[in-house]
């Protein structure tokens, strides 16, 4: 088989053998994920600054 022929067949797959969500609903999903990402990007920098103010206190204790 080669590249292109695989290439083509999944493009055939897509559009035919694939159900896709309705553009709203795609739309809402997106909207949901996003959100969770910035949720959890703010959870992700506020536990590194806590371990970033915890490191720099423990080893200005040695200064």
């Amino acid at each position: 088989m080669s590249v292109i022929n695989y290439i083509k067949e999944s493009f055939e797959e897509l559009n035919t053998n694939m159900t896709w969500l309705p553009k709203a609903e795609a739309q809402k999903s997106t909207v949901v994920v996003a959100i969770f990402t910035i949720i959890f990007a703010l959870a992700v920098f506020a536990v590194d600054s806590v371990f970033q103010n915890g490191l720099d206190r423990f080893f200005n204790m040695f200064n």
